[in-house]
């Protein structure tokens, strides 16, 4: 019978509690994930970070330079701000080498104050009177200004929460593919533009101001952001459309594909001239960087040279410009995913070559559903397989389940660059883990006490810790189950015993029951008993052993190697004969009520104990029944003889085996297999003559083992010849002793 009947009723009342807690912490973790702003935000942008770090997007090799205010251009052109003639220098030099559009990563709100009349004013305050001369431009700004406009040139802004101050119209005109985004586009306060004579000359305007982060790293910006009415692009796509001479960008909602969001509108796409970019639905877009590590960057103090690299015309003509600073003490420098510091220029140079190269990261509406639902199914499925595991085996569990998260957000990342949270579904396998296991500990060591106290007294330990941990393989009380049965012992023990003492008999008898114990408890087997020099053992009880055929094939040439060891180090000269036989045995709880075992029973274990006797007539250590070498046909397994048993009346076909896999597989092995089972075939069909040909090319092989059984059979051939076949001849041999 099972196990009674109030246990199962206590396992669904256990597997209920550890239901309820689980998910109740799984609910709990995806509440908080859901509905409030926790660390794991914070964790997921850093797992993002890594994969960036990982697997940096390709350069695309755009033309895009950098012309860099860096420290060694101020020492040697001067201290920042330069005179607004420098810049215009600047912008007449790039504009003559061919460069598509110069973008300022900078703004000028304010006039140059180094202007030549603002000097001139300044004297004459001062009581001193200067005459500028005739033809010669005294303002900076208006020759910056001049320059400016004969050059494709975009000025930059920032637009900030923290400022009301007003800003220029914006250059670039927008269409809309759907409802006009200034209804629902979160909008900035306003921001800080330039001059307005140099506004008024440029070609484009964009911001390039980086929105805050919680941790200050920039993953994403908006590409578009409404100030009042008004909207403006970024720096970067504002480029991008000045340099391919487009008059503005068509904005794509989600109502211009028939989708509303689920009610809410929000922002798809935007289209600078060839080049469309993906957003998220305030215009977010996902930067995935390079570091361009090809970039070119020049030094501005290189470019106004009265004589620059002619190199440099090469590689301005028809690039995109970017005029920008990294020097320290300008504060430009902002930190990414890739860089701790990194120039603000830099960022913009990532998001043109990335859109031009056309590799865009995003996260879709949808992932958040999708890692929620994710997190859901890992935490019900680590529920349901934990209630039947051991805690190392629930660990087990629990770290694939983490693991194929962070292999799927892996992949989504690597193959399709979707961004999904791995950081989500870890936490609520986490939760559910740390929750449920301590419940199922307590509520199973009462359990696992019982079945140790039960089973310590007839098995062995490892296989009593594998029961504990894993109760629903155990059936107590009787069943009927299919065996494979061992029994040895040791060959002329009882004459063997009368030359020793009680005590060398007992140290023989355990030097030898040791490692014949050990190989078969190594092997998985079940020790039913000990009979003095004799082992009883079986496979595939209590727990089930899906090959215990071979297993048992493989244990006895094991116990034999045992064996060998032995004589070798104790000087014995024990010869030992094992028998192996599957069968449908009764085996469980069997004795009385003031004592009882765990054994078999049964026709199956009669026939291993009578196989296991016929080893001393064959001179073979280990003869096996049919039913055993039907499961291990790559062992090198030989068959022997057709044999009836005492007490049986169907024939036995016993077989023995000479090695393993690697045995099986070589050619002696083959021939001799050949050779054995021509003899044994004509042998039976009584055609001697061909029997002893083959009787006498198998012993020709040299096999050792079967030395002796060759020779049994070639005694078993003379006499037939001589005394004549018996009537019913089938080759089957009679066994008349146990």
């Amino acid at each position: 019978m099972r196990l009674p009947y109030v246990r199962l009723k206590r396992n669904w009342r256990e597997t209920l509690i550890v239901w309820l807690y689980g998910m109740v912490a799984l609910v709990a973790c995806l509440s908080a994930a859901v509905y409030t702003q926790t660390v794991l935000d914070r964790l997921t942008f850093l797992v993002f970070d890594v994969y960036q770090r990982v697997q940096p997007r390709p350069e695309t090799g755009a033309p895009i330079v950098l012309v860099d205010i860096d420290e060694t251009s101020i020492n040697a052109l001067g201290q920042w701000p330069w005179p607004r003639t420098v810049l215009a220098d600047m912008v007449n030099r790039l504009n003559e080498m061919g460069a598509a559009v110069i973008a300022f990563d900078m703004v000028f709100p304010e006039p140059d104050r180094t202007s030549l009349d603002r000097v001139a004013e300044d004297l004459k305050r001062a009581g001193v009177t200067i005459q500028v001369p005739p033809g010669a431009q005294a303002n900076n700004d208006i020759v910056f200004r001049d320059a400016i406009a004969a050059a494709n040139v975009v000025t930059g802004i920032a637009i900030t929460d923290e400022s009301d101050g007003g800003l220029p119209k914006p250059k670039a005109g927008f269409a809309f593919g759907g409802e006009d985004p200034r209804t629902f586009l979160a909008g900035r306060r306003g921001g800080l533009g330039n001059l307005q004579m140099l506004d008024d000359a440029t070609k484009g305007i964009g911001f390039f101001s980086f929105p805050p982060s919680p941790d200050g790293i920039i993953r994403e910006i908006p590409v578009i952001t409404r100030v009042g009415d008004a909207l403006y692009p970024a720096l970067s796509i504002e480029a991008l459309r000045v340099a391919q001479g487009a008059s503005g960008f068509i904005l794509r909602t989600a109502s211009a594909s028939g989708d509303d969001s689920a009610g809410q509108q929000a922002l798809t796409a935007v289209k600078a001239g060839d080049f469309e970019l993906a957003t998220g639905p305030q215009g977010e877009f996902w930067i995935y960087y390079s570091t361009l590590p090809d970039l070119m960057t020049i030094p501005a103090a290189k470019l106004l040279q009265p004589l620059p690299d002619a190199s440099l015309t090469e590689r301005l003509n028809g690039a995109i410009v970017i005029v920008g600073t990294s020097a320290i003490g300008l504060r430009d420098i902002v930190a990414t995913p890739v860089a701790a510091s990194m120039p603000g220029m830099r960022v913009h140079a990532e998001i043109l070559d990335q859109i031009i190269g056309g590799t865009f990261l995003s996260r879709p509406d949808w992932a958040k559903g999708a890692e929620v639902a994710l997190a859901f199914t890992l935490g019900v499925l680590l529920i349901i397989f934990v209630r039947g595991a051991g805690a190392l085996t629930g660990a087990a569990i629990a770290i694939f389940f983490i693991a194929a998260a962070a292999a799927t957000s892996w992949y989504a990342f690597s193959t399709w660059r979707i961004l999904l949270d791995p950081i989500l579904p870890a936490a609520a396998v986490g939760s559910v883990f740390s929750v449920t296991m301590p419940v199922l500990l307590l509520l199973t060591s009462r359990e696992k006490k019982f079945v140790r106290s039960a089973f310590s007294l007839y098995l062995a330990p490892s296989l009593v810790e594998r029961l504990a941990e894993d109760p629903s393989m155990l059936s107590l009380g009787g069943e009927l189950r299919e065996l494979t049965v061992l029994f040895c012992d040791i060959r002329s023990f009882t004459s063997l015993s009368e030359k020793l003492d009680p005590q060398a008999l007992t140290t023989l008898l355990n030097n030898f029951l040791t490692p014949m114990s050990d190989v078969l408890l190594k092997s998985e087997a079940t020790i039913d008993k000990y009979m003095g020099d004799a082992i009883m053992a079986f496979w595939n009880a209590p727990m089930e052993i899906m090959d215990h055929r071979r297993r048992s094939c493989l244990a006895a040439l094991k116990m034999l190697q045992a064996l060998d060891t032995l004589n070798r180090q104790r000087g014995y000269n024990l010869r030992v004969g094992i028998g192996l036989n599957t069968g449908d045995c009764c085996v469980g709880n069997l004795g009385s009520s003031q004592r009882f075992s765990y054994s078999a029973i049964g026709d199956g274990v009669n026939v291993a104990s009578r196989i296991e006797g016929l080893c001393k007539e064959y001179s073979l250590p280990v003869l096996l029944s049919e039913t055993v070498a039907e499961g291990a046909e790559d062992l090198a397994i030989l068959p022997v003889d057709m044999v009836q048993v005492t007490g049986r009346e169907v024939p036995v076909t016993l077989f023995t085996i000479l090695g393993d896999a690697d045995v099986a597989a070589r050619s002696t092995f083959h021939l001799l297999h050949a050779a054995h089972t021509r003899f044994l075939s004509a042998y039976r069909a009584a055609d001697f003559d061909r029997a002893r040909a083959a009787l006498e090319q198998a012993m020709g092989l040299g096999e050792e083992s079967l030395k002796q059984l060759h020779e049994l059979y070639a005694k078993r051939l003379s006499a037939l010849e001589s005394d004549g076949v018996p009537e019913g001849w089938n080759g089957v041999f009679v066994a008349l002793h146990k």
